[in-house]
């Protein structure tokens, strides 16, 4: 597999197949710069946004059915599935919203063609593909609302609704010359005239993606979404093993670094992630998830560029993210505020 990567733009996602939308693992390499990119979490909407859920009313023996997923499974849902409430459905439906079902059929014959390897990774991650299938939906209902033509295609209608939610963000030359100052190994030290214009094209997209997570935070708050909730059971107990979801719940914080071999920051960085195993043995966890292996946990945790160093909490909850190559003076500072002696 080429290690070789680049996060997914407004402009491509119309050219993606419905599989291509959900799995988002195109690999290219970023013509103009030297870094190595993931696309994201499916595609642009896979950013890893914060949804305030809805807390439950009290009605005695219904009230199970008025717990939402982020409530029951913390960590489970990354967007619009957090406020989503537990209830049971029909036989076969896995969510039920405004104009939106999806039935447990329909994620299976998506992928059905997949390779195997990617089949096992998909059968442990449904709950993920769900609320990815669930975002879309809801995200086309919306640019309906908004006048986009019914007519036109769907993938067409949803580009060009993102695109709006990101216009009119721009990036200074200050902004583009910290950015390299910060980053200049990642662009193999070239001079900063060769590469001002490629670095601010990278600044553009990702505030252009943060625009979208802020409109995202609010996708779904305020809707009737109801996801069935045997079915998350199940899938929460899958979907919870793997290193990651291990070590979070260890009652230890934790680093995970989600890179790849052959990506040279990626590589930087494995030695000092072995100084760290060794000198905060029991203490910590160090975690190195392959994004070339472990496509979905990657996406799960809205992985848009590697490497990315992840800090959790002993409670498991992330309080820190860094992207690129980080010094192991800087990794032992921001364990300190964390409490890690």
């Amino acid at each position: 597999m080429d290690k070789k990567l680049i996060q997914i733009s407004f402009n491509d996602y119309g050219k993606l197949t419905k599989q291509e939308r959900i799995l988002g693992y195109f690999m290219k390499y970023s013509s103009g710069i030297a870094m190595t990119k993931y696309r994201g979490a499916a595609w642009i909407i896979l950013l890893m946004v914060v949804v305030l859920f809805q807390m439950p009313s009290a009605r005695g023996s219904d009230q199970l059915e008025e717990r939402t997923v982020e409530q029951t499974y913390p960590g489970l849902a990354t967007g619009v599935l957090k406020s989503a409430k537990l209830t049971k459905l029909k036989n076969g439906v896995l969510l039920a919203a405004e104009g939106v079902q999806i039935n447990e059929s329909m994620l299976k014959e998506m992928f059905k063609d997949l390779k195997p390897e990617m089949q096992k990774q998909l059968n442990k991650n449904l709950f993920f593909i769900l609320e990815q299938q669930a975002t879309e939906r809801i995200l086309l209902n919306e640019a309906y609302k908004a006048g986009h033509k019914k007519d036109d295609p769907e993938e067409q209608v949803i580009m060009t609704y993102l695109s709006d939610k990101g216009s009119g963000v721009t990036v200074s030359d200050e902004e583009t010359k910290a950015f390299y100052g910060q980053n200049k190994a990642m662009v193999g030290g070239m001079p900063f005239d060769q590469v001002k214009d490629a670095v601010k094209g990278f600044l553009l997209q990702k505030k252009k993606e943060e625009a979208v997570g802020k409109y995202l935070q609010t996708l779904g708050q305020g809707m009737d979404i109801r996801v069935n909730r045997e079915w998350v059971r199940k899938q929460n107990a899958l979907a919870m093993d793997n290193p990651v979801d291990v070590a979070r719940k260890s009652g230890k914080p934790t680093l995970v670094e989600f890179g790849a071999t052959g990506c040279k920051p990626c590589d930087m960085m494995q030695p000092i992630l072995d100084k760290l195993k060794k000198k905060y043995k029991d203490r910590i966890n160090v975690i190195f998830v392959h994004v070339g292996e472990q496509q979905i946990l990657g996406a799960r945790f809205g992985i848009r560029s590697i490497p990315v160093q992840a800090f959790f909490d002993s409670n498991g909850r992330e309080v820190f993210r860094h992207e690129g190559f980080y010094p192991q003076t800087e990794i032992e500072k921001k364990l300190t505020a964390m409490g890690v002696s």
